[in-house]
């Protein structure tokens, strides 16, 4: 069974990192996503809402598996038997900020192989960052993410839309 890392931080996942976890299941059998605890940023939403949030929009697809992590992804690739880490890239500026981190990790374990798998058109203006702006200024967001992330997200009380 091949399978693949998809990580991040998910505050909070979008319909972009939805699209590439749907278009990473073509390739591989399984798919685990990693939510990552970074410390260095300002997460608006905790890890155990994050994953709850990520879990509901996965419920019923059996070749999603979320897992929570804190360090660097190569040992991750390690504990989950996969040299495949899949990076999802808008822009140049993603290409430039993943491919420094490739190089990185590479020297890491010369293993590791990283897949690009660049965004539709029509979601390449989509962030996470967008989302928390919108929740932040009452603006509507519900087109930017799952409706079971946008549920979780009003059920909450993070917003007023």
């Amino acid at each position: 069974m091949k399978s693949c890392v998809f990580a991040g931080t998910f505050d909070p996942f979008t319909i972009g990192h939805l699209d590439t976890v749907q278009k990473s299941l073509k390739i591989f059998d399984e798919v685990i996503v990693a939510i990552a605890e970074n410390k260095r940023k300002q997460c608006m939403f905790s890890l155990a809402l994050r994953e709850k949030m990520i879990r509901a929009v996965f419920c019923g697809e059996q070749r999603v598996k979320t897992v929570v992590w804190d360090g660097v992804i190569v040992d991750l690739l390690k504990r989950e038997k996969t040299p495949f880490y899949v990076r999802g890239l808008r822009n140049t500026v993603d290409f430039e900020y993943e491919n420094a981190d490739f190089y990185a990790s590479r020297d890491l374990d010369p293993d590791m192989i990283t897949i690009y798998l660049p965004s539709e058109r029509e979601h390449l203006h989509i962030s996470s960052t967008l989302v928390k702006n919108c929740i932040s200024f009452s603006k509507p967001f519900a087109a930017y993410v799952p409706a079971a992330v946008y549920d979780e997200i009003v059920k909450g009380g993070y917003c007023h839309v």
